[in-house]
């Protein structure tokens, strides 16, 4: 029986111990690795090249919608699912847009996750229930329109610096996080904010927020 590999990204190390044992309990499921943020999820991903890569919709340094896009624009052969708490026909909509395969929601079922994972496993389309017809409706409908995004110029370095500015990290943090210089980084932050008409680190904070690139605090 081939093993179907599978890593594995969420920001919450006991979520992801749970999925983690409900993963390995299936004898043809392999985890072979484990991320708790969005750009070590994209690293893993093109070192590991998994079958499968289920990642989590809000997650730090890039989101979850982010990492499926990069996962997609890299060519890899992996397929992803996206886990989120979120039945919002945007974050839906995003993901499915941004090259996933799977949309499922985190009140699922055990046996709904490991359902989902066989199916965009064999490259076949899994969304919860209660999304599906809706969401598939609501994508046909968006790619006929022909409305400009202004998001949808940004680089994938200006949306990594985008969400790691947003969260509240210094220019010489983000720097390191994404192994470039401060001085790059000033000038991807320069250029994202002229594109999307930005004047200050509040504006940004608030376009990121309406986004749903970050969540603020409940």
């Amino acid at each position: 029986m081939n093993s179907t590999t599978i890593v594995l990204a969420d920001d919450h190390h006991v979520v992801r111990q749970g999925l983690r044992a409900l993963l390995e309990s299936e004898p043809d499921f392999s985890l072979v690795g484990e991320a708790g943020d969005g750009l070590e999820a994209v690293r893993l991903a093109e070192r590991l090249k998994p079958n499968v890569l289920i990642v989590d919709l809000m997650m730090p340094g890039i989101n979850g919608l982010e990492v499926t896009r990069q996962v997609v624009v890299h060519g890899l052969q992996t397929r992803v699912l996206v886990l989120s708490m979120h039945a919002n026909d945007a974050y839906v909509l995003e993901a499915l847009k941004n090259g996933a395969t799977g949309y499922l929601l985190k009140n699922s079922a055990a046996s709904d996750l490991v359902q989902a994972v066989r199916d965009v496993a064999a490259g076949h389309r899994h969304l919860s229930p209660s999304i599906s017809e809706r969401a598939i409706e609501l994508l046909v409908q968006r790619t006929q329109s022909s409305t400009l995004d202004v998001y949808e110029t940004l680089t994938t370095r200006e949306r990594e610096v985008l969400q790691l500015a947003a969260e509240g990290n210094s220019n010489t943090e983000i720097a390191d996080r994404l192994f470039i210089s401060s001085r790059t980084v000033e000038t991807h932050r320069a250029n994202l904010m002229r594109k999307l008409g930005l004047e200050n680190h509040t504006e940004l904070v608030l376009f990121a927020v309406r986004r749903g690139i970050i969540q603020t605090e409940v």
